[in-house]
């Protein structure tokens, strides 16, 4: 087993991106919306902020008790929107059921989109144009998938996994690279044979493990897109990634692959918000 660890991708890219930040006339801002104290969300935080803070760029964090009330929520949520400082808005979801976090994302500016979680941004992806922002975590899944096969053209791609946060947007992504996409989930029959098929297998359906040595060939490129954290405080991915030990694939680390790559994306797409707004000054 080879492992692809995102520390590639970050070393080759972190220079360039260093550079678009330092041509900034100020310091791009994100302000990361969160509700509850869930350790998920603190760690994703908690990364950003160490991530961003290398590049020059500010995390604001705003956050709200488990039980705040709607009406709070979205006036708050108002504001940011309307803040010239904000370049970026990072919403940690699932939001708790009281909240409605359809309305919540319907009011979210599509310019500060910087997760792509708006109807505009996710259809632009699914449309195919390159303007819009892609969610972060499958941007990065693409991204580092990448460095290993540069060229994706005919590939033949399995997604496990159908949700908007992961699995659509990153099948879209490979269709774009002219792979040959399956998406599969729960409810697919014979789940492995069909997983054995591909070139390249993103494993994202949230259970741990799900992915064992039966469901890839040794050529397989296999992105690990899930984290979990058992109950020794130690982090696993969707892929039992032991049962892989002595076969000839690449793999996604967990930690160290995606989830490295994602807050890299993240920040890439702050940047990116934060260029666009001082070209509109500029020719306003």
């Amino acid at each position: 087993m080879k492992l692809l660890k995102g520390t590639d991708y970050i070393r080759a890219n972190r220079e360039m991106l260093l550079k678009r930040a330092q041509a900034l006339p100020r310091a791009p801002r994100l302000a990361v919306v969160r509700v509850g104290e869930r350790p998920d969300d603190l760690s994703y935080e908690r990364g950003a902020a160490k991530r961003l803070s290398g590049f020059g760029a500010e995390l604001v964090s705003v956050s709200f008790p488990e039980d705040v009330q709607l009406e709070t929520f979205l006036d708050a949520f108002g504001k940011l929107n309307a803040d010239p400082l904000v370049d970026g808005i990072l919403l940690l979801r699932p939001l708790p059921r009281h909240l409605d976090e359809s309305a919540v994302i319907a009011l979210l500016d599509p310019d500060k989109d910087v997760d792509g979680i708006t109807p505009q941004n996710m259809a632009k992806l699914f449309m195919g144009a390159s303007e819009g922002f892609a969610p972060c975590t499958a941007e990065a899944a693409l991204r580092l998938l990448k460095t290993a096969i540069p060229d994706l053209t005919g590939k033949r791609a399995v997604v496990i996994g159908r949700s908007l946060v992961v699995g659509k947007p990153l099948a879209m992504l490979l269709l774009a690279e002219h792979c040959t996409v399956t998406i599969c989930h729960s409810r697919t029959e014979n789940l492995a044979a069909v997983c054995r098929d591909a070139d390249i297998l993103a494993a994202a359906a949230g259970k741990a493990g799900l992915v064992d040595g039966s469901f890839a060939s040794d050529e397989a490129c296999i992105l690990d897109i899930g984290i979990h954290v058992r109950e020794d405080g130690s982090m696993c991915g969707d892929v039992a990634a032991d049962s892989f030990a002595e076969r000839d694939v690449l793999l996604t680390p967990v930690p160290g692959g995606v989830g490295s790559v994602t807050t890299m994306i993240l920040t890439e797409h702050l940047i990116r918000a934060c260029e666009r707004k001082m070209l509109q000054r500029s020719h306003g």
